[in-house]
């Protein structure tokens, strides 16, 4: 038994306040609620408001996990935010969260994995907490997408939303006599090879722009219900934990069918599976620790229960994560 668990103690979300129904987007993208909703799960999604940066979403969302483990800004001593809409180039998201939460100097730093950043995100704070190096990590994912999707491909923008969700992860002693709690393993996996087909189409290096989403649906779908279920199952057999015993699946929000096609694949049933597309649409690196907090706050998730998240989102990236909360 290692000497020391990485706790979920605090979890927290933040959406804008501004609410876009697919018909508020019908008068001006060429597309229907009925045809967003068959395709794709949603019925709404959230927008940042104009001034609103990453980094604010960010902070609202640290704020509400670090209240729910009863934590301040003083003990955090490591901080990682997992976005593809930083606020600037650089310095990182992650120190302008620092400097509005007021934590001390730490190490703080962002990601990028898309979609998958907030696992990428979990497993190196993991990795910190196991080898002394942070006591209290918080790691966020957060984005606004609104800011780089084209309004003219109705394929892509009726998909995204905007929002952040935060975890704390606390190092605690084992208890004797208990299964082991906290992150019990996690597995990520990265193929550049099917970079072309989710990516965007600028960067400061190439175009010197943000550049704008663009997407390949039916390749990420595939790989997605293909990856994430092996990604489900890979961390599952390094945890020696039979997928039977998961209480609750908590996935990347990208599509209802995405959703449902791993569900099945996982013989999971529905009734164990979180599902929150529907009203944030997805918001990559923040949907999963949305969705989190959602299904904690409800009742739904509960202290001692098996959680496994898994993502997959552009680079192509994927991994997932095996708790116990």
């Amino acid at each position: 038994m290692s000497s020391i668990e990485s706790l979920i103690s605090g979890v927290g979300g933040y959406l804008p306040e501004r609410v876009v129904t697919n018909r508020e987007l019908s008068k001006t993208v060429d597309t229907s609620d009925e045809w967003i909703k068959t395709r794709s799960g949603i019925s709404q999604r959230h927008f940042a408001a104009e001034g609103e940066a990453t980094s604010d979403m960010a902070s609202a969302a640290a704020w509400n996990a670090l209240d729910q483990a009863g934590l301040k800004p003083r003990d955090i001593d490591l901080i990682i935010v997992a976005t593809v809409t930083p606020d600037k180039t650089f310095p990182a998201t992650a120190v302008y969260v620092q400097k509005k939460l007021g934590v001390p100097p730490c190490p703080a730093f962002d990601l990028s994995a898309a979609c998958g950043g907030f696992l990428y995100g979990m497993s190196l704070a993991h990795s910190a907490i196991l080898t002394n190096q942070a006591r209290h990590a918080l790691i966020i994912g957060a984005e606004k997408l609104s800011c780089f999707l084209d309004w003219n491909d109705r394929s892509t923008c009726v998909l995204f939303g905007d929002g952040a969700g935060a975890i704390v992860l606390s190092a605690e002693q084992p208890r004797t006599a208990e299964p082991p709690r906290g992150v019990l393993a996690t597995y990520l996996c990265a193929d550049g090879r099917l970079a072309e087909h989710l990516y965007a189409d600028g960067g400061p290096a190439s175009t010197g722009t943000v550049g704008l989403v663009r997407m390949n649906g039916k390749e990420v779908f595939r790989n997605a219900v293909e990856q994430i279920s092996n990604a489900v199952f890979a961390v599952t057999e390094r945890a020696k934990v039979s997928r039977h015993e998961i209480d609750w699946f908590v996935p990347h929000q990208a599509n209802l069918r995405i959703i449902d096609a791993c569900a099945k694949r996982l013989d999971l049933d529905e009734s164990r599976v979180v599902v929150t597309i529907d009203k944030h649409a997805n918001t990559s690196s923040a949907s999963i620790p949305l969705a989190l907090d959602v299904a904690v706050r409800d009742g739904r998730i509960k202290r001692g229960e098996l959680l496994v998240f898994a993502a997959l989102g552009g680079g192509l990236a994927w991994g997932s994560a095996l708790v116990r909360y």
